[in-house]
This record gives structure tokens, sequence and C-alpha cells, in this order.
């Protein structure tokens, strides 16, 4: 990978730990900058998770504060979170990666349809009681489908959360983060011990999400994020578009 790669590489990363704060879906930014730098999509994603997660971990650090009186359902839902990853994990690192190239595309047009309906999603947060059934099955699920791919899990957590939590919409998106933080540390280790990370790509990108996870964050509740949703979403169906057509 070449100079201007590894640059495209690093903007992407920053551009996805900011939005992955703000509004979620920042991986349908860095996915798809790294299959343009050359990497097939199996390797395009677990490279992906890996750069993802210093900007997962600074977002949660920029939620602290949220976070704070919420640790009794954070570890109720972490331990679902734990086993939904690895479950994902491992379904991605032993199945073909012919099956990951036939599915990818319709993950990432999945992606791109939850991430609009994002703000009817955010709509349903603090209307309703705990429903523990539901947080179960949800994480669980959510879990699974970001050990396996990844992209929106945020905008998928999210809605999970304000289904069965009432609660403000910063300590939901609080929460997402801290769960996204662990289904991230899940991949990261299994990818790192038995993924085709690409490391070149990952090393550059990890701290520039760091960066922007941060930001992201701090901003969160300052910046009106339909243009940037609008732009992702319609980003990421053009991906998926190519991927169908590739």
């Amino acid at each position: 990978m070449q100079a201007p790669q590894l640059a495209l590489a690093a903007t992407a990363g920053l551009i996805s730990g900011f939005l992955n704060a703000v509004a979620g879906g920042g991986s349908l930014v860095l996915f798809p900058a790294l299959l343009a730098c050359g990497l097939q999509p199996l390797e395009a994603n677990v490279t992906n998770s890996m750069a993802n997660w210093p900007g997962y971990a600074s977002g949660v650090f920029g939620f602290r504060h949220e976070l704070a009186d919420q640790g009794a359902r954070w570890r109720r839902l972490t331990a679902i979170t734990l086993v939904g990853s690895t479950l994902g994990c491992a379904l991605l690192l032993r199945l073909p990666a012919a099956a990951f190239d036939l599915i990818v595309p319709v993950l990432v047009l999945f992606s791109s349809l939850m991430l609009a309906l994002q703000p009817r999603l955010k709509r349903w947060a603090g209307r309703t009681g705990e429903r523990w059934g539901v947080l179960a099955v949800g994480v669980f699920g959510a879990a699974v489908y970001g050990g396996y791919f990844g992209g929106a899990l945020g905008v998928i957590l999210l809605a999970t959360l304000a289904l069965g939590l009432s609660d403000s919409l910063r300590r939901l998106n609080a929460l997402k983060s801290s769960l996204a933080l662990v289904n991230g540390t899940v991949s990261v280790i299994a990818f790192a011990l038995f993924g085709p990370v690409y490391w070149p790509a990952a090393l550059v990108a990890a701290p520039a999400t760091l960066v922007g996870g941060y930001l992201g964050a701090r901003l969160a509740s300052r910046i009106h994020d339909g243009a940037l949703r609008s732009a992702i979403v319609i980003y990421g169906l053009v991906v998926s578009g190519y991927l169908f057509l590739k």
C-alpha cells in the first residue's frame, strides 16, 4: 500500500471515529475506503474492526459522565454482548471467505437502511419501560452481527436500547458506545490472533479513529447530524450497488 492509500485510510479513520460517536455508521466510511485501497472484502472487514477500536474507546471516555450510574445495566448487557460478539467472530473466521464476499453487499445495504431510519429509531427513546426480554434478544443479535460485520452496529444497538429502556438519548448513546467497545474488543482479540488483518492500514487508521471518536463524543450534543447521516446513507447505497455489480 502506497502513501496515497495510507493517507486515504487515515482520513477515513478520522471521519469514521467522529461519525460513530455523533451519528453512527462510521464503519460505512472506512470499510469502502479500505476496499478502494485494494483490500479484499474479508481483509477490509477485519482491518476495519481493528482500526475502529480506538475510536470506540475514546468515544466511551468522552461519554464517561453519562455512564457513571449505569453500572448494573451495563454489566448485564456486557455479558450478553460478549457471548454474541464471540459467536459472530467465530462465524466470520470459520465460514469460507467466498461466503462473506457474497453477503457483504447485503450487509452494507442493510446497514445503510438502518442508518437512514435512525431518526425514527431515536424517537422511540424514553417511550417504553425496561423490557429485558427485548434487550437480551436484541443486544445478542446485534452483537453477533457486530462480530461478523459491524457496519452501523451503533445504530442497531441504539434502536434496541431505545426499545428496551426508558432514558435520555444521550445516556442511551453512551451505553451504546460502551457496548460497541465491548464488541470491538472481542473482535480485535479474535482478528489479531486469527484474522487476515492488513496491519499497515490498521496502524495508520487506528490513531485517526481515536482522535475522531473523542472529538465526536465531545461535540455529539451540538451537531445536527441529519446532513451527515444523509451523506453516509447515500455513500453506503452507492457502495452496496457497486458490490452487487462487481
